[in-house]
């Protein structure tokens, strides 16, 4: 399955060496690419940081560090005072590194060894210490020269990857580089865009280098990075003869006894994000509170299965989870609804219920949104495990138990078994309460109005990122609550359409 022509497609370490080594089998020799990659880097360096003076440049073995010896004799070169820092000796370095260092010292560059009392001097740091191909926590010296590159309090950009980042995952071990850009080559790379990656890759340019990795059929991107001219993709405008019966019948099964909360929000969000009708199954005791708040959501009391049966089959798409808890009340409603057999979102209680089972629960027509927690016991494993590899631990639970699987958290993951999307929006003021809640109306609220669970899971997650970044930059991080977003939710989900003249910075 192919993604939309807006996104970005990412790739794995392996694959972009294989495109490197590629490159330099065509072009005859390697050293050209670095040089691309030295002059790259520095033009980026230029444009961020104008009028630089001194510059700390710290590299390693390998073609990392000779990407790093390139910009040094770029901004010797330049009049900037360059202090080159080796953690491995010259003497050691081979190939196309070997060469890039003998152009930083004809440019005036002297090295100076790197040692646990040697200060770092300059405005900026570059890393090119440790480069895609370093697994596992540094060792020394580049452990304690990372810290010492943290602890200068100076800016930095970092070559390819910050060193101390598992490029493929995002996994960082103990400690990595704290980049303010990150200037990355050929191809994109999954893991600086979701998990802890996020804390330290600061923001990310894709230098291409000249080489295309889409022209070459054999290596398929492993994910797509979302973008926000997706939305405008996804949601044409309606047509006039438009009614409430196309655009779905949304069952939010929501809100036991004490938990009737999570059930308007969830409701709220899928009317917003304009699905044609809206009901509410919830505990008696909520139904006055949803009256009052939301009259066009179809609200009813329910004791248990019998009462739920006529509002499932009249739905299109049904909610299933925020605040039924783990009491007869939510296994019977979940029960209810997995009998259905009708397409669903399913989250929060209702996730944990599943966990329960010992057997079962494969289904193609859902769509599961866990954060790392359920995800773990879903899958039955901690939580740091699934945040070790978020990508190989949404794939894991799409094939365990079937259907689109959204792993919430930093770098947002969707996977329906075919294709991995990443969303790189959304900001930390949604660790709040009931933000699964709003997320799961969104999804349900879109099933109908796109026609695929697929498809409404990845409009839907970025639809939410994209709210709570706007809810951000009005009025801040600390206090965003969930239903703060719905009134960026139902802007957002009328786009206006792109035009050729439009501005996409």
């Amino acid at each position: 399955m192919s993604a939309s022509s807006s996104q970005r497609p990412l790739y794995l370490a392996g694959q972009v060496r294989e495109l490197d080594r590629r490159t330099i089998e065509a072009e005859g020799e390697g050293f050209a690419l670095m040089r691309r990659a030295g002059e790259s880097t520095y033009e980026a360096l230029c444009a961020r940081w104008p009028g630089i003076r001194r510059l700390c440049v710290l590299c390693g073995g390998g073609n990392n560090g000779g990407d790093g010896y390139m910009v040094a004799a770029l901004a010797a070169a330049d009049g900037v005072a360059v202090e080159l820092v080796a953690l491995k000796p010259v003497a050691e370095l081979e190939g196309d590194a070997r060469r890039a260092a003998e152009l930083a010292a004809e440019a005036g560059v002297v090295p100076v060894a790197w040692n646990d009392e040697l200060t770092l001097d300059g405005e900026l740091m570059v890393d090119a210490m440790l480069g895609t191909g370093a697994q596992g926590a540094p060792r020394a010296p580049y452990a304690a020269a990372i810290a010492e590159v943290n602890a200068s309090g100076c800016p930095v950009m970092a070559l390819d990857v910050p060193s101390g980042v598992d490029v493929d995952t995002g996994h960082v071990e103990t400690e990595a580089v704290v980049a303010t850009l990150t200037v990355t080559f050929i191809g994109d790379k999954l893991g600086l865009h979701t998990g802890a990656a996020l804390d330290v890759v600061g923001d990310v340019i894709c230098a291409s280098l000249g080489v295309d990795p889409q022209s070459h059929g054999d290596i398929t991107p492993v994910a797509w990075l979302q973008t926000r001219e997706d939305l405008a993709r996804a949601l044409p405008p309606r047509k006039p003869s438009g009614h409430k019966g196309n655009y779905g019948h949304v069952l939010v099964v929501a809100g036991a006894p004490g938990m009737g909360g999570a059930a308007l929000m969830t409701s709220e969000m899928a009317a917003r994000v304009g699905a044609g009708k809206v009901s509410l199954a919830t505990d008696a005791a909520h139904v006055s509170a949803s009256l009052t708040r939301f009259p066009e959501i179809m609200a009813r009391g329910v004791r248990g299965a019998p009462d739920l049966a006529t509002m499932i089959d009249s739905a299109d798409t049904v909610a299933i989870g925020p605040g039924i808890g783990s009491g007869a009340w939510g296994q019977a409603a979940l029960q209810s609804v997995l009998d259905a057999d009708k397409p669903c979102v399913v989250d929060a209680d209702a996730l944990n219920l599943l966990a329960r089972e010992e057997s079962g629960g494969h289904c193609d027509d859902w769509v599961l949104t866990p954060h790392p927690g359920e995800a773990g016991r879903l899958l039955g494993m901690s939580t740091a495990e699934v945040e070790r590899d978020r990508p190989a631990a949404v794939i894991a639970l799409q094939r365990r138990w079937g259907g689109t699987i959204v792993l919430k958290g930093a770098g947002t993951l969707v996977y329906d078994g075919e294709r991995l999307t990443l969303c790189p929006f959304g900001n930390p003021g949604m660790a709040s309460g009931g933000m699964g809640d709003a997320l799961t109306g969104i999804i349900a609220g879109l099933a109908g109005q796109l026609g695929s669970l697929e498809e409404a899971a990845r409009i839907g997650v970025l639809v939410h990122a994209l709210a709570a970044d706007a809810a951000a930059l009005d009025a801040g991080e600390r206090g965003l609550l969930a239903t703060d977003l719905a009134s960026y939710a139902r802007t957002l989900v009328n786009p206006q359409p792109v035009s050729s003249h439009a501005d996409h910075a």
